[in-house]
């Protein structure tokens, strides 16, 4: 039993030692622009060839311009599209999910103006599965 403890708290330690560590953790520069996270409107309903909007959600300070979203899904050519900034730390990009299902990693990052000059954010990913068309609704009586 108290193996099993110390195992179970070793393995609590080293994921929030690496949770930590991934994070990004310095102080933002003026007009720099950092990617938080990435949200699909339901990631285990994506349905193959359909478009969606996905929001990202970023942290800034000032006020750049953020034109570009650039979005890669696993073994997919990067795909770059305009953004749609919602206000808040929040944006939008619409999206075409593949046309083979399976499991896949989204990439994204995006393009900024700083100091007058275009500049590439961070990357954030997120997990997706991807499934074929939804069945038929059948009716019962």
């Amino acid at each position: 039993m108290k193996a099993v403890l110390s195992g179970v708290l070793l393995a609590v330690t080293v994921l929030t030692v690496f949770s930590c560590a991934s994070a990004p953790t310095k102080p933002l520069g003026p007009g720099e622009v950092r990617l938080l996270r990435m949200d699909f409107p339901d990631p285990s309903e994506v349905r193959r060839n359909l478009r969606y909007t996905v929001d990202i959600k970023y942290e800034a300070q000032g006020g750049p311009e953020i034109t570009r979203v650039c979005i890669q899904w696993t073994g997919y050519t990067l795909n770059c599209v305009k953004a749609l900034d919602y206000g808040n730390g929040l944006l939008g990009a619409d999206v075409v999910a593949p046309s083979a299902v399976g499991s896949y990693a989204v990439k994204a990052y995006v393009y900024y103006t700083r100091d007058g000059k275009m500049e590439q954010s961070n990357v954030v990913e997120a997990p997706v599965q991807v499934k074929g068309e939804k069945p038929p609704q059948t009716q019962t009586r």
